[in-house]
């Protein structure tokens, strides 16, 4: 387990530390000549970063833009910083654009395979690619998090929740709710949960293609619990918005399974204490950036740090996931300061708040 956080100024304070000792002048040779791989010194002193959207979790403007452009800028490197809006010809064509200008590195969110072509194009000018959150076929390195212990996590409390209300694991009806196949982390938590809900006894009674489209995840699972006429003993979901659009079915069915999730969200915090939704598993997205800011500062340096791991011979920093079931967990991620008790406690969650000592 990584060492507890402290909250985003914690991490970036920690993060400015280690860096103190970049060169504020950057990569490149103290009379203005060029990096390796042929970019000009201007240009390796930029860092190009592309996040996938704003729907899938708020982290991306909310969290990591802030968290790594402070890093960046506080080592002496440019930062820039582009949103794709879940768009992958926009995608393509913000990576042309930071291209064109020059970027000494990229750190890639990949949005649904556009990250590859992307990778294609800065390898061939000699800048290095991290793959960041979700993983790049060939990329120089990944920063993310164990995500198949995170799978491995929301599957152990599809069991323990079964176990608890008295129901075999062997004989219940449990629904799968994946995310986005064109995500590869999507498989490592599907293959995760399995693993874990598969050594249980447990088979899909019901699997709906994966998505992280949480109305479309609501339909799929509305769909799949009238075709089983509503038999339904628990539902494991890869992430807690779609977690909420199952739910929201659930209720209206007058039904409480147990219910995974992922993210920590507000509406997963939520549910939790509402006792809609089993847990959820939490990633600080702190611990994340925190590492690929330093990871792209050493690059933008001409350094070539050695990772801990390996996932498909990619170079992988790789953070632990933290699992959330009650309110000290949700304790926790406040303390953090990834959410607020005004955020959390609002409407009928209030006296759920009050109940849990959380304020």
């Amino acid at each position: 387990m990584k060492t507890p956080i402290i909250g985003l100024a914690a991490v970036v304070a920690a993060a400015t530390l280690a860096l103190a000792g970049c060169s504020a002048a950057g990569p490149g040779s103290s009379d203005g000549s060029s990096s390796s791989g042929g970019a000009t010194n201007a240009a390796a002193k930029r860092a190009c970063v592309i996040l996938p959207d704003t729907e899938s979790s708020p982290r991306w403007e909310s969290g990591d833009r802030p968290a790594l452009e402070k890093a960046l800028k506080d080592a002496g490197f440019d930062a820039d910083i582009q949103n794709a809006q879940n768009d992958t010809e926009k995608y393509a064509t913000i990576a042309d654009q930071q291209l064109s200008k020059g970027c000494g590195v990229m750190l890639l969110v990949d949005l649904n395979g556009a990250g590859a072509q992307v990778l294609t194009k800065a390898k061939g000018q000699g800048i290095p690619v991290i793959a960041y959150d979700r993983p790049i076929a060939g990329a120089d390195y990944y920063v993310s998090f164990d995500n198949t212990k995170v799978g491995e996590l929301e599957g152990q409390l599809i069991v323990d929740g079964l176990k608890k209300e008295g129901k075999d694991p062997k004989t219940a009806s449990v629904v799968y709710m994946g995310g986005d196949p064109t995500d590869g982390n999507a498989k490592f938590f599907h293959d995760g949960a399995d693993k874990v809900m598969s050594a249980a006894g447990i088979k899909p009674a019901k699997e709906p293609k994966g998505t992280w489209d949480a109305d479309k995840s609501g339909t799929n699972f509305e769909q799949a619990y009238t075709a089983l006429n509503g038999k339904v003993d628990a539902v494991w979901v890869a992430n807690d918005a779609n977690a909420a659009s199952v739910i929201a079915v659930l209720d209206k069915n007058g039904k409480k399974v147990p219910v995974s999730g992922q993210d920590a969200s507000i509406a997963g915090l939520q549910n939790i204490l509402l006792g809609k939704q089993t847990g959820t598993v939490y990633k600080p997205f702190q611990l994340e950036a925190d590492e690929a800011g330093k990871l792209a500062v050493s690059l933008l340096k001409g350094d070539k740090p050695t990772a801990p791991a390996d996932v498909d011979g990619v170079p992988f920093f790789n953070e632990t996931p933290i699992l959330v079931t009650d309110a000290d967990g949700i304790k926790k991620v406040i303390s953090d300061g990834n959410a607020t008790a005004a955020e959390i406690c609002k409407g009928d969650v209030a006296a759920a708040c009050d109940k849990a000592g959380i304020k």
